[in-house]
């Protein structure tokens, strides 16, 4: 017994296969080669556990890996299956004829119920060996048992329903503890909540579930012989340990909803389906009289939990007279039958049986019963002499094909996304299947991604006269070929640039589709601008040219071009058939900053209005510097119309754009000077008076306003240039007012102010006699005196800052000397903060609030918290330290000479030691600013965190 479940007897599972079959290789309809070298493994596979029992084994039952079997009529025994090689036996202890009834399990492993044949029940915890009577259940004999999933744990069951033989349904509670003085016994309570019936009488309860739903609702399913019952209600939030009793008394004016068949068969199990741990049930079967009933479980309905249910008819090999079904278990998409010599399997989506086992009972004895682990999903089978189990894998490896055949298409591709052969056979399917159904446009979406022959394909679509689906075929088939693949994709290219301007042409003949005609242009242009066949396109341009052209699609050639950054060919087109408008308006469609470059001087030259509105609505993505050189050709040679539309572009470029290039200016001022003179000043004003400001060339403005004899212009740019003698100068000759001005101008330079006067007094007409003004000290008088006043004040203020400083010295050097004189007392008892050992066995510090440290525990504790340059000076500081310490241990009475060394040595270790206390002694680490800025810092070291985290595990 101590080997049990380490061996398998698996040999009859295992086939040998020394030959391929010619019939498992070939290629199929999708070019897929499919060769099966070996047969798959079964999904169902039967191993007989190792294991002789000492005693026929009358029942077991298994969960969370934990296996309870009881042998003959007194032995229990438990095994962990993670640990199989100590099997735990119990000795029930009954003197009377009672036998175990029924085993119950809960979904932890832990609590265990024994229903005997005498109406007692007894219990058993996974960590005790004492076996426990539950004295209120006596009476009754126990069929099945409702354990709570939500708050059932390893020492209390929580509220759970028990069902009896006598269609009683009763609430009751089990604890592993021992209880009080007053109260032994494991069942806390046991009280009646409901009864079934059928026909009139009481029917006993073959099964109990419940479960949770959305919004605080429960579902209880108990089954009889012939019925399935069904009680639905709410408990309020934190009410789950109360019990269930409220469910049944919120259904109690109704009839409880139920289901019934008429055949009896004296039994009946209901088995779920969880596809994760701690989840709803999806999916349930319930074996009765008349099949198996199997569907879905709907949580949202609001009055029943069972949904898409059918029934599965027993096949004529199974007859209730003599060869009844035993047990069931139900898995993803099968339920396993259990007879008494062998096990169905039926699939749970087609009902057909698609795997059948014999047990040989004249070897092994009768099946006895099939339990499945909820939490590891294995399935176990018993007999009376021997233990088998069932391992299932890849279930859902065919599921695939019984989808397809059930056209359920989505599902099918689900199941067999990572069989790419599989998954070609689905979609093939399923593209026939719309075809056949005339959706051709998901048919084609299907086609496209088979591996089934493009001609063939083509030719069906052609044929059934779909351009729209061929050509959802042909953009499918395009996506999905690769960059190597250039003449496939060429055909494809050119096939689809063609069915797309025969739609087109189609849709603009018809007035009322106008919609869908820009729908499927946008369409083609997003096909044409596609980044995956730029190549394609680029290299083959000359041919969708011609497709364009035989087409007469001059918009969509535009729109090519332009991908294609051939602009010359529309453009030049237009300019060659004098239509320089439509030129314009491809120009302004793409906003090309190099298009407009390229092509704006023809164009400045016919419609200059037009071209200049276009570069204004271009804004600042036209840089007007490359415009320039167009600009002044016709300046200079053109019209009036073409001057006075490049001054208003330039205008629109300093005072829209604020454009400050110097070039824009400079060729500005020119315009203005030969073209517009009235313009020219006022410019020159507001450009600004500052150098800083300016934006055009000083010098270039001077000699352009010279050549043309502006002279008020040429004095303004003097005065920029603070060129003020040339600028009195020159203002005389146009007015005495403005060379008065001039000559103001120099404030901060009293000595050129004094030159500018006398020199235009001299200069000019007796008329115009400047009126000089003597400067004498007395106009300085009243500032000078204000500052004298403000600097006697300032040194007044610093004296006194002075005398402050003096005294809050006088008071340091106080403190100094009294800090000097004081003293501490230290008891022999006192130790050190630290480490808590005595203070006095070793050297210590001492500070004013207290505090007392080790020189060692001091060093430790400050060190961490040092900056690296401190932590160096202070490794440095210890090694002279040391270092000097040795000198002064020598054996020998030093000489007069060393003497002399040693007492230079011995100070300059005080002075050592002393630098030492200045860096750890300076403030109590306790205390200080250490403390304070050690606030923030992590208690273990970043850089140590994983080593420290791992010495933890």
């Amino acid at each position: 017994m101590a080997s049990i479940l380490d061996q398998y007897e698996d040999s009859q599972n295992i086939r040998q296969h020394s030959r391929v079959s010619a019939a498992n290789i070939g290629i199929t309809h999708s070019g897929f080669v499919n060769v099966r070298l070996e047969e798959e493994k079964p999904i169902f596979n039967k191993q007989r556990i190792d294991f002789s029992p000492p005693e026929k084994i009358t029942h077991l039952s298994v969960c969370n890996n934990q296996l309870c079997m009881s042998l003959g009529k007194d032995t229990l025994l438990r095994i962990d299956l993670g640990k199989p090689d100590q099997p735990n036996q119990i000795e029930l202890g009954r003197k009377d004829d009672g036998k175990v009834h029924k085993l119950f399990l809960d979904p932890t492993g832990s609590h265990l119920v024994i229903s005997l044949t005498t109406n007692e029940c007894v219990y058993l915890n996974r960590n005790t060996q004492k076996v426990r009577s539950l004295s209120r259940w006596r009476g009754h004999l126990i069929e099945s048992i409702g354990w709570n999933k939500l708050i059932g744990s390893e020492t209390n069951t929580g509220p759970i329903l028990v069902g009896t033989s006598q269609g009683i349904i009763f609430e009751a509670e089990i604890s592993a503890s021992e209880g009080s003085l007053f109260n032994t016994n494991p069942d806390q309570y046991f009280r009646q909540v409901h009864s079934l019936e059928e026909d009139g009488k009481p029917a006993p309860v073959c099964c109990l579930e419940v479960e949770r739903g959305l919004e605080s609702k429960y579902f209880i399913v108990a089954t009889t012989r012939k019925r399935l019952f069904q009680f639905v209600g709410k408990l309020a939030e934190g009410s789950e340990q109360q019990g269930f009793s409220s469910i049944f008394a919120q259904n109690q004016d109704l009839l409880p909803s139920f289901q019934e068949f008429p055949v009896n068969m004296g039994y009946s199990e209901i088995t779920f389906y969880t596809s994760k741990l701690r989840c709803s049930p999806k999916t349930f079967a319930w074996m009765m009289g008349n099949g198996v009933l199997y569907g879905q479980l709907d949580y949202v309905r609001p009055d029943s939990l069972l949904s898409d249910v059918q029934v599965w008819e027993y096949t004529s090999d199974i007859d209730l007279n003599s060869v009844k079904p035993i047990s069931i278990v139900l898995t993803q998409f099968h339920f396993l039958l259990l007879l008494p010599d062998r096990v169905k399997s039926i699939c749970t989506l087609n009902g057909q049986v698609v795997h059948e086992e014999n047990f040989f009972p004249e070897k092994f004895g009768s099946l006895k019963k099939m339990i499945k682990d909820p939490i590891t999903g294995l399935v176990w089978i018993y007999t009376e002499k021997a233990v088998f189990r069932y391992h299932i894998q890849r279930e859902a490896r065919d599921v695939w094909q019984m989808y397809m055949n059930m056209n359920k298409f989505d599902l099918a591709k689900e199941y067999c996304k990572d069989r790419p052969e599989c998954l070609d056979m689905v979609l093939a399917k399923e593209a026939e299947h719309c075809f056949q159904n005339k959706r051709y446009l998901e048919s084609a979406k299907c086609y496209a991604l088979t591996q089934n022959y493009f001609e063939e394909i083509a030719l069906k679509f052609i044929e059934a006269k779909q351009e729209e689906a061929l050509k959802e075929f042909l953009i499918k088939k395009l996506t999905n070929l690769k960059a190597t693949e250039k003449t496939q994709i060429t055909l494809l290219v050119t096939w689809l640039t063609e069915l797309y301007l025969n739609r087109l042409g189609q849709l603009e003949a018809d007035d009322g589709k106008q919609h869908l005609f820009l729908e499927t242009q946008e369409e083609f242009r997003n096909f044409l601008k596609s980044p995956k066949h730029k190549d394609c396109f680029y290299n083959n341009r000359n041919t969708i040219y011609d497709l364009l052209a035989s087409h007469g699609d001059v918009d969509n050639m535009v729109y090519f071009s332009v991908i294609m950054q051939d602009y010359e060919r529309v453009i030049s087109h237009y300019c060659q058939h004098d239509d320089y408008s439509a030129a314009l308006d491809v120009l302004s469609k793409h906003c090309d900053d190099k298009l407009f470059y390229k092509f704006s001087p023809v164009l400045m030259q016919h419609i200059p209005k037009k071209v200049v509105d276009a570069w204004i609505q271009m804004g600042n993505r036209l840089d007007p510097k490359n415009l320039i050189p167009a600009l002044v050709n016709y300046s200079q040679m053109g019209s009036m119309q073409q001057i006075n539309e490049t001054i208003r572009y330039m205008e629109f470029c300093v005072y829209e754009l604020d454009v400050k290039d110097e070039a824009i200016h400079n060729y500005l001022l020119s315009l203005y000077a030969k073209h517009k003179p009235d313009a020219l000043l006022w410019y020159l004003e507001q450009a600004g008076t500052h150098v800083s400001d300016i934006h055009y060339d000083l010098k270039y403005a001077l000699r352009l306003c010279a050549e043309h004899g502006y002279l008020q212009a040429c004095v303004l740019v003097y005065k920029i240039m603070e060129l003020y003698e040339e600028a009195v100068d020159l203002a005389l000759q146009v007015d005495v007012d403005l060379a008065k001005s001039c000559a103001d101008l120099p404030e901060d330079d009293e000595e050129l102010r004094k030159k500018l006067g006398p020199l235009n007094t001299t200069d000019l007409p007796l008329k115009y006699k400047l009126k000089q003004t003597d400067r004498t000290i007395d106009h300085f008088k009243e500032a000078i005196c204000s500052s004298l006043e403000e600097y006697n004040q300032h040194i007044e203020e610093l004296k006194q800052e002075m005398e402050e400083a003096t005294e809050s010295a006088k008071r340091i050097r106080e403190d100094i000397q009294e800090m000097r004189n004081k003293y501490g007392v230290v008891e022999s008892q006192e130790k050190c903060a630290t480490c808590d050992f005595p203070l006095l066995n070793r050297p210590f510090y001492l500070f004013l609030c207290g505090h007392m440290f080790h020189y060692d525990c001091l060093l430790q504790e400050v060190i961490p918290h040092l900056s690296a340059f401190k932590q160096n000076k202070l490794e440095e500081l210890q090694k002279k330290l040391a270092a000097t310490t040795q000198t002064t241990k020598s054996r020998h009475r030093p000489k007069e000479e060393d003497t002399v060394s040693l007492g230079k040595g011995q100070g300059s270790r005080e002075q050592i030691k002393s630098d030492i206390d200045d860096i750890i002694a300076c403030e109590c680490v306790y205390c200080g600013e250490l403390m304070i800025k050690s606030i923030d810092k992590p208690f273990i070291d970043p850089q140590k965190f994983d080593q420290e985290m791992s010495s933890w595990l």
